[in-house]
């Protein structure tokens, strides 16, 4: 494979990013980015400006009957296509990447199970997984198919609705679908506080899942980000340990990144076509 076209910086951060990896085993860092082939959007734009509506906060759906309305008429139009999106050529590649022994772990912020649907068994969800839903009353805990289900029984009305698709599988509706909408309820305590076992924004990763996070970031030799402008503090956090430590941090985005500055390389090329490269050039097969 032909390397990725480039202009001349870019043919330098390609240079150091494939004598990194095949000196020694990187950790890598993934973000909405990485998705976006697969049909997912991501939240911002290549400046790291939050595109769209606002996401839902964690506070409005713990304590608000009608966010929590407003979240699952949109999932329920949003999850069908997450759930059928397939891994594209950067997950692929990855999972090749560490079955070579070139990935010294993975660490993912997104919640669409991609990198799990691509073969990745050692894996850091950061933020959760969509294709959980948890009881905020009882803990009940279930499969999102499972709700899925629920939520067309209930609303038949809403099935033949074309939304526009948002990331981490929201849709933009107009308000007046709602009016008639009933959310999911608990099969165990028969709650209405049904929750995606996912990470909202203004809500905080839970300890033991950045605690592994954080031993990641010390058991490795340097980091690699790909797809992410690190906008969110929990993956950034990371990023400012591992150069803290000395240890380089390379990064393949389009666009801006929280971390321009402490960057030891960048490549602003479509992660599709960079990381196949990668796989080729340390001789490791896709397939």
């Amino acid at each position: 494979m032909d390397q990725p076209a480039a202009r001349p910086h870019h043919d330098e951060a390609l240079h150091t990013l494939g004598e990194l990896l095949a000196e020694t085993p990187l950790l890598v860092v993934t973000g909405a980015g990485i998705s976006v082939a697969s049909g997912i959007p991501d939240y911002r734009d290549a400046e790291g400006v939050r595109r769209g509506s606002a996401p839902m906060m964690h506070q409005e759906f713990v304590t608000s009957a009608a966010g929590r309305r407003r979240y699952w008429a949109r999932a329920m139009l949003g999850w069908p296509r997450v759930r059928r999106a397939e891994p594209n050529a950067t997950h692929r590649a990855l999972f090749a990447l560490e079955r070579g022994g070139r990935l010294d772990g993975l660490i993912t912020q997104n919640v669409d199970g991609l990198h799990e649907a691509a073969g990745h068994r050692q894996l850091i969800e950061l933020h959760g997984n969509l294709a959980w839903v948890v009881c905020l009353d009882c803990g009940e805990r279930l499969r999102r198919d499972r709700v899925q289900v629920q939520l067309e029984t209930l609303n038949p009305h809403l099935r033949e609705v074309d939304a526009v698709q948002a990331p981490d599988g929201d849709t933009l509706l107009a308000e007046d679908h709602l009016a008639d909408f009933r959310v999911p309820l608990c099969p165990a305590c028969g709650g209405d506080r049904l929750k995606p076992d996912v990470v909202f924004f203004g809500d905080n990763v839970a300890p033991a899942t950045a605690q592994a996070a954080w031993d990641a970031v010390q058991r490795a030799a340097g980091m690699l980000v790909i797809g992410s402008s690190l906008m969110t503090y929990s993956s950034f956090r990371l990023c400012r340990e591992i150069v803290r430590q000395g240890k380089p941090l390379v990064a393949v985005n389009l666009g801006k990144t929280r971390a321009d500055e402490l960057l030891t390389a960048k490549v602003e090329l479509p992660c599709e076509a960079v990381l196949p490269w990668l796989a080729e050039r340390l001789r490791v097969p896709l397939a």
